[in-house]
């Protein structure tokens, strides 16, 4: 096993989550499972993004579809706080010194 990737499984019964529902969030596209040889595993780049799912599914009793609106929604605010800080930077161009 490669130091950057969680087996699934082990996971799920340390934090005591259900694995059909991270393979959901897999099949939404919401993260990334690799399988290789027959095992699940989660790379340690979609543990922020699993935990956070977890949050809402678990704790605040979100479906996974409110779960996969608000993930489109948060890209979309994160697209237009990037186009909003280009556009401040362009416009320091043209303010007086």
């Amino acid at each position: 096993m490669k130091p950057d990737l969680i087996i699934l499984h082990e996971y799920c019964v340390k934090v005591n989550i259900e694995p059909s529902f991270v393979l959901l969030l897999n099949e939404e596209g919401l993260i990334e499972i690799l399988i290789i040889d027959n095992m699940e595993y989660l790379p340690l780049s979609q543990l922020k993004e699993l935990e956070k799912y977890t949050r809402m599914y678990y704790d605040l009793a979100i479906n996974m579809e409110g779960i996969d609106v608000i993930h489109h929604l948060l890209d979309r605010i994160k697209g237009m706080q990037a186009e909003i800080n280009h556009l401040k930077k362009k416009l320091r161009l043209y303010e007086p010194e």
